[in-house]
């Protein structure tokens, strides 16, 4: 049997753990993760792009867990009354390959994104950093706007989208949350006197969202949107003047801003700064970029967090994912009819046991 979460129970376990312990819980994990980088399998994810969009799948393993996701991102599903990107992911025992978790991603990714953009300024951006620019308020940017008041005490937000309903929504989901919030009328506007800017937009083409002038010194940049070859929000020459920081090289150079730039083009990864080994924002004019396009340490993050946490709050159900014969060198009993009964009444039972 495999433990499955819904969107609707991960909303209930954080609503159990409580919000900001859930995204501090969540960036210590993934501060953890990536100190212990060298302990897991790296590949850039597998990809397969359409006209209309790309859908990927990430794996990895630590040699004890195996996890993987299913994503999405299709900019045009907006017209059909469908979201973007969806996802779902599972973990799986090594030692045996048996699953252990099944769980959907559409909420956990838009939790992972936020909780590592957040684990990366607060090592890049100025300490003192409290206003942040959000452009873009599409699915995910309640998600930054929580994860950066939680780690990083942001209490100013100035925020820009082309839709109006986008922005709109934003506001009244964002209304309880003690948040300074003020509308802009352009991306340039809302730049404009921001310690930390995050861009998050969907349109699958090669933008500037950010152009070089728009952006001063001591800027820390978290740009988010870009994550696919051809689609980007940076201008290449603010690219050239600032430090960048990714998560994982071979991956970001096909996918985020700095396809924009020469393959030698010098970056750091954010495990380096984590573990000590390099430096991150070296002086207070410094314009830093954190170049992120997701990997799957992320989603071998949160997903681990989600189960332990069913497990510590009892969310969640039990569910026949695979085929479990009673003999497990004879599959082909589940095809006898009254086997077939009996284990049917069998599921029934498991299936009603809580997780």
């Amino acid at each position: 049997m495999v433990t499955f979460l819904s969107a609707r129970d991960i909303a209930r376990i954080v609503g159990e753990v409580g919000a900001r312990r859930f995204w501090l819980r969540l960036v210590d994990d993934l501060r953890h993760d990536f100190m212990r980088w060298d302990a897991f399998e790296t590949s850039p994810r597998y990809a397969s792009h359409s006209p209309r969009g790309v859908i990927e799948l990430m794996p990895t393993s630590d040699g004890e867990a195996f996890a993987f996701k299913f994503v999405n991102g299709h900019p045009g599903n907006t017209q059909f009354n469908l979201q973007t990107v969806v996802a779902f992911g599972a973990l799986a025992d090594v030692e045996t390959g048996y699953p252990t978790l099944i769980a959907d991603m559409t909420l956990a990714t838009a939790f992972r994104t936020g909780a590592t953009s957040a684990l990366a300024a607060a090592h890049l951006a100025r300490p003192d950093s409290k206003t942040m620019a959000l452009i873009g308020l599409g699915a995910q940017s309640e998600f930054q706007a929580c994860a950066f008041q939680a780690v990083l005490g942001v209490d100013r937000l100035r925020v820009f989208d082309v839709d109006l309903d986008a922005v709109e929504k934003f506001e009244r989901n964002m209304a309880d949350f003690g948040l300074t919030i003020i509308r802009c009328a352009n991306a340039r506007s809302a730049a404009s006197g921001a310690d930390i800017i995050t861009t998050i937009t969907a349109d699958k083409k090669f933008a500037t969202i950010l152009a070089d002038d728009m952006v001063g010194p001591g800027t820390h940049i978290n740009a988010v949107g870009g994550d696919c070859p051809g689609k980007t929000e940076l201008a290449r020459e603010l690219l050239l003047r600032s430090q960048i920081f990714v998560e994982y090289a071979p991956q970001t150079r096909r996918e985020g801003e700095i396809q924009q730039l020469d393959p030698e083009h010098p970056v750091t990864e954010l495990r380096e700064i984590l573990a000590g080994h390099r430096p991150g924002r070296t002086s207070k004019d410094a314009i830093t970029i954190f170049d992120s396009v997701g990997f799957a340490i992320e989603d071998f993050s949160v997903l681990r967090l989600l189960r332990d946490l069913a497990r510590e709050t009892g969310v969640g159900r039990k569910i026949e994912l695979i085929a479990e014969p009673a003999d497990p060198k004879d599959l082909f009993s589940l095809l006898h009819p009254l086997d077939a009964e009996q284990e049917d009444a069998a599921t029934r039972v498991r299936t009603e046991q809580p997780a």
